[in-house]
């Protein structure tokens, strides 16, 4: 990828930008929550309509100039509906936190009550954790997965919702690596009268090709990210009935953010293009596939994965049965220098401290864009466990970022 105008007048950040599609080609990127656009996204999302005020939304704007805005807007919207049966889509969040932030500030008031995953469990910041405006503004009460199984304890979170009373429930998770049963969260909701927001921000590509269950139509609200397992324009997506249109808009714009990020939208609308394409339903059932295989050979090195396996595109090793000296922050540090990226993590339970918790997470989106099948990601698997066992023999690190490297080069990116 070249940067040619960049060069000619920042060559420090045309270094940088160079180095970074050098990094991504050279090492494995296993953050659950990255992919890998293409470069119609990427053109898209480095076009002039970076240059265009749009405040407002399509035909009720509040500046002139704004027909191909229109266009580009109604063309995610369209794609969006089409992909996910949504009866109103708000494709103008700037990412998933404030597509949350939409629901919320549509739909409470500050003191209300909001029951949620907790973070350690699986959950997400933006729904309810004391260091994000949620657990700031309104009162969050949350839930936690069965400690045994791993698994949400869908029982214990009806019997929770009954003795808080929340005016809002939220599922989807960021950390969580097995199906949601969308519709026993929305029974809980419903015995007691509250809301149910589904943030299905990791997997909105699998729900778009029918590789996990769909909320939409289930939950009230759907909100979810762009850019991981979809692989669109950075940002975020909000999807309601048409009953709450009005409110879920205006909570967007003006409630919370003010002119969109246009060129982000035509990011979007190029990805949920390729998205309603067949290949699309392949690439997500390979997601899939590869994270059970990535699960599987863990499993076989001794790893303690949480809930025993995945459903999705994620694995969570608890490392504390296997590696109890190495923490998850050690094991990322020592796949990082051998070109494995992907992050440490907390697990249920979790014992240690959140910056340098007791599990690893790593995700399948970014190595199947890149061709991976089930057998590369057992390789994959290999080479981590050869890492995480040796976290500090430079001589191994060494021979596993030499494998890393046959990998990528057997499956290029950007050439």
């Amino acid at each position: 990828m070249e940067h040619e105008h960049v060069r000619e007048v920042d060559p420090a950040v045309a270094d940088a930008l160079e180095a970074e599609v050098d990094r991504q080609r050279d090492s494995l990127q296993m953050i659950a929550s990255e992919n890998h656009v293409s470069r119609a996204v990427v053109d898209a999302q480095g076009s002039v309509l970076t240059n265009k005020y749009a405040e407002g939304y399509p035909g009720a704007r509040y500046y002139g100039g704004c027909e191909h805005a229109d266009e580009v807007e109604q063309f995610a919207i369209d794609r969006a509906t089409e992909l996910f049966g949504a009866e109103h889509v708000n494709v103008q969040p700037h990412s998933g936190t404030q597509a949350n932030q939409a629901v919320y500030f549509a739909m409470l008031e500050p003191g209300d009550k909001i029951l949620s995953l907790d973070l350690t469990h699986g959950g997400h910041l933006s729904h309810g954790h004391p260091a994000n405006f949620v657990g700031q503004l309104y009162e969050v009460e949350q839930y936690e997965v069965d400690p045994e199984t791993g698994y949400l304890d869908y029982e214990g979170l009806a019997e929770q919702a009954a003795e808080f009373e929340p005016d809002i429930i939220v599922s989807g998770y960021s950390a969580y690596p097995r199906e949601v049963e969308w519709e026993r969260i929305q029974e809980a909701a419903d015995d007691v009268g509250a809301l149910h927001l589904a943030d299905i921000a990791h997997i909105t590509g699998l729900v778009a090709a029918g590789a996990h269950e769909s909320p939409v139509g289930v939950a009230d609200f759907v909100t979810g990210s762009t850019h991981k397992t979809i692989r669109a324009g950075r940002g975020g997506i909000v999807m309601c009935d048409e009953e709450h249109a009005d409110d879920i808009d205006a909570a967007v714009f003006p409630g919370g953010q003010g002119g969109p990020l246009m060129h982000n939208v035509a990011g979007k609308a190029v990805g949920f293009e390729e998205a309603l394409q067949p290949e699309f339903e392949a690439y997500a059932s390979q997601t899939v596939a590869n994270a059970k295989a990535l699960g599987d050979q863990l499993s076989e090195h001794g790893f303690s994965l949480v809930s025993g396996g995945t459903d999705n595109h994620l694995v969570l090793v608890d490392l504390r049965d296997s590696h109890p000296d190495t923490s998850g922050g050690d094991a990322e540090e020592a796949l990082e220098e051998a070109g494995i990226v992907l992050n440490g993590n907390t697990v249920p339970g979790e014992t240690r401290s959140p910056f340098d918790p007791s599990g690893i997470r790593a995700g399948t989106p970014a190595l199947t864009t890149r061709g991976f099948d089930e057998d590369d990601c057992r390789t994959v698997a290999d080479l981590i466990a050869r890492v995480v066992d040796a976290p500090d023999d430079e001589d191994v690190i060494a021979e596993v970022r030499d494998e890393v490297s046959e990998l990528c080069d057997e499956n290029p990116l950007y050439e």
